[in-house]
């Protein structure tokens, strides 16, 4: 999971410097760096103990954690292969997806908001972009960082956002989500990481309100984070144009980890009888269960 922020109005081209173990104080907690044993320049970055993001400096495709894959998946799939992207980020951690959109399509123009700069400056010094990279990272709260970007300005609008475990209430509604309609272009693409373990209740809310803000809505996750076996991680994907079910169904069955994509009248009978969410009752993602977290 990874957490919201930035630092305003700087482009993040930071000096190179070598990430070191180690624990640093962060506006969110206790930040540390751990030295990835399987790969050899490859770090992990927990806080309080959670996992927040995994980054590869040798090679910044490689993505470890299975809901970024996923995520991965829709930002391939959103042009044609290698063609430059308007991207927004909100939730920046350690800059996972911006260094993959960097490297996979090169040219991107892409704005990070992540609202803890302390963070962003442990990033900046220890797990410095790719010298191309196009990536601007503002700190603000996600959503009055959303507010400020034009209409019509995003190809993709990526939502990874998390306080502590837990998505904040006012980045689950439908007025959010319409405000991620108006900032995406048309035929543009938003990934959601929804976090959610049985019932269900939250996961099914979160699709209810996002087919009530775009035509076109579908869910990737594990099997059984979609039978309500275990808590885990769900990459809800919508557009008002197609969506490329077929291709993200192909990708994600191929994961090391497989999932499955469900959409039209699949999702319609998972959503069930859910309610999109408003902002007058909107709540936090639900807490994970101790030691819990789909990578």
């Amino acid at each position: 999971m990874s957490r919201r922020g930035a630092r305003r109005g700087r482009d993040e081209q930071p000096t190179p410097g070598p990430a070191v173990p180690g624990r640093t104080e962060v506006g969110g907690g206790t930040a540390e760096l751990l030295a990835d044993a399987d790969r050899p320049d490859a770090w992990e970055l927990t806080i309080d103990g959670t996992p927040q993001s995994h980054v590869d400096l040798s090679d910044p495709t490689h993505l470890e954690f299975e809901y970024v894959r996923r995520i991965g998946h829709v930002l391939d799939l959103a042009a044609e292969p290698g063609a430059a992207l308007d991207v927004v980020h909100l939730g920046g951690g350690a800059l996972t997806l911006p260094r993959y959109v960097a490297v996979t399509r090169p040219g991107s123009r892409q704005r990070v908001v992540e609202l803890d700069g302390a963070l962003t400056d442990l990033v900046r010094s220890c797990l410095p972009l790719p010298r191309t990279a196009r990536v601007r990272v503002r700190a603000d709260d996600a959503r009055a960082g959303l507010a400020t970007f034009p209409d019509a300005s995003a190809d993709v609008v990526v939502v990874d956002v998390f306080a502590g475990a837990r998505t904040p209430a006012h980045l689950t509604s439908v007025e959010f989500a319409a405000d991620v309609a108006r900032v995406l272009k048309p035929g543009g693409v938003t990934a959601w990481n929804v976090s959610d373990g049985p019932p269900l209740r939250f996961v099914r809310a979160e699709a209810a309100t996002l087919a009530a803000v775009f035509a076109h809505v579908a869910l990737l996750a594990e099997p059984g984070t979609l039978r309500g076996r275990r808590f885990g991680n769900t990459v809800a994907v919508a557009s008002d144009a197609d969506l490329p079910i077929a291709g993200l169904t192909r990708r994600c069955a191929g994961d090391p980890m497989p999932s499955r994509v469900v959409a039209g009248e699949d999702l319609t009978a998972f959503v069930g009888q859910a309610q999109p969410v408003l902002d007058a009752v909107a709540e936090p993602s639900p807490q994970p269960p101790a030691g819990v977290f789909d990578r």
